[in-house]
């Protein structure tokens, strides 16, 4: 039988989120072919005796295991080596701040399958918290705008029990006629279009939105082939956008002209263009209020300096000096950049994620593995695998 461990996130801040729920560990454990031991957490949404209530073990010690499951980074003191684990290792673009991770997991001979590296094969990723990503990121968005001008109140999302009760906080909010952009078209662009329709927010196309003025408030999506173009052919193909990015530009400069809202949920990597750039922010640039769900610091919004938190979430922009500032001040632009935004919902974020890992993940780890889980093991005993080859200068000590 395999042994799965859920790891405590050691992470700091830490992070209140789970990959699997009592539930859905008491559902594993009555299979017969997986055993779930959960490692005890102060912190974690879900407390141990819920754990235990559902009738599975917690323990401090997790060495028995086979497989280690957590959420974020685990700390290098925390590792347990010649283990396999599955978690956010935030390493396969390099990211200098977790080399000295990588590293050490190389050096204890462990085994890596990263979640974000389960993709299908048109490159959609398959797990992750995306759609809460978008949840949260938009009602921020939405409040802070009426923050910043007064029109409306709108409360935190982690002062509320559950999304269910989120959900009530919308009756009855008035938003003005105002546009808002949504950038993007996976499961953190749902999220978002979850609220917009939830808030009463029309949808509009990318033309009418663009020409016309409304006496409501409305919304556009703009996905792959609304926001870049190829330089030459000016076309929009996405499996070859992905493959040369830098042969592509940015469309979205028209929408600067007329959005008040940006919410950006759009993948980016560094090879990408940018939705803008610093020097079009000038007078005809009318965006108040960009929510950053992507969080990439100076990515794909070239205005964002980096992140804030989940209690502190949105800073203010200073247009010529692009220096952080207080937010709400009239002239400058208020960011929100959040890099953990579920955790603002995080019993409704870990059971959706949990039900993703029951479906496409732990039937292929009983099973020894298959052409997507092999995909997104960046180490195998320490060594890396053949399709993240190019990590070995990342790689070397």
């Amino acid at each position: 039988m395999l042994v799965i461990g859920l790891i405590k996130e050691g992470k700091v801040p830490a992070d209140n989120r789970v990959a699997l729920t009592p539930e859905q560990c008491k559902q594993i454990n009555k299979n017969g072919q997986l055993k779930v031991v959960v490692q005890s957490s102060a912190h974690r949404c879900f407390t141990d005796r819920e754990f235990k209530r559902a009738g599975v073990e917690v323990s401090d010690d997790l060495s028995n295991c086979d497989v280690l499951i957590g959420i974020k980074e685990v700390p290098m003191q925390m590792l347990i080596e010649n283990k396999t684990y599955l978690f956010f290792s935030h390493t396969k673009k390099q990211q200098p701040f977790n080399r000295q991770l990588f590293h050490a997991m190389m050096d204890k001979n462990m085994t890596l399958l990263d979640y974000e590296c389960l993709e299908h094969d048109d490159g959609q990723r398959i797990i992750g918290f995306g759609f809460f990503a978008g949840v949260v990121g938009a009602h921020n968005g939405i409040m802070v705008y009426g923050k910043r001008t007064g029109l409306y109140q709108l409360g935190r999302v982690y002062e509320v029990k559950d999304y269910r009760n989120l959900i009530h906080t919308y009756f009855g909010l008035k938003i003005p006629n105002i546009k808002i952009a949504v950038t993007g078209s996976g499961r953190v662009a749902h999220g978002i279009l979850e609220v917009m329709n939830l808030m009463g927010i029309t949808e509009v196309g990318p033309d009418e939105y663009l020409e016309k003025k409304f006496s409501y408030p409305v919304y556009v999506q703009l996905k792959g082939a609304d926001l870049y173009t190829h330089r030459e052919s000016k076309t929009y193909k996405r499996e070859h956008f992905h493959e040369h990015p830098e042969e592509y530009r940015s469309r979205f400069l028209p929408y600067t002209h007329c959005t008040d809202i940006l919410m950006n949920g759009i993948y980016w990597e560094k090879t990408m263009p940018r939705l803008f750039e610093r020097e079009d922010i000038d007078d005809n640039f009318k965006i108040k209020v960009i929510s950053d769900i992507t969080d990439d610091t100076d990515g794909s919004i070239p205005i964002n300096l980096g992140d804030q938190n989940i209690e502190n979430p949105v800073y203010g922009v200073d247009r010529k000096k692009f220096e952080k500032t207080e937010p709400y001040l009239a002239d400058n632009i208020d960011v929100v950049a959040v890099g953990n935004l579920p955790n603002e919902l995080p019993r409704d974020a870990s059971r959706y994620f949990g039900e993703q890992l029951l479906k496409f993940v732990l039937p292929e780890l009983i099973k020894g593995g298959n052409e997507i889980t092999d995909r997104a093991i960046i180490l195998k005993d320490g060594k890396l695998t053949e399709h993240y080859s190019y990590l070995k200068d990342y790689a070397k000590h």
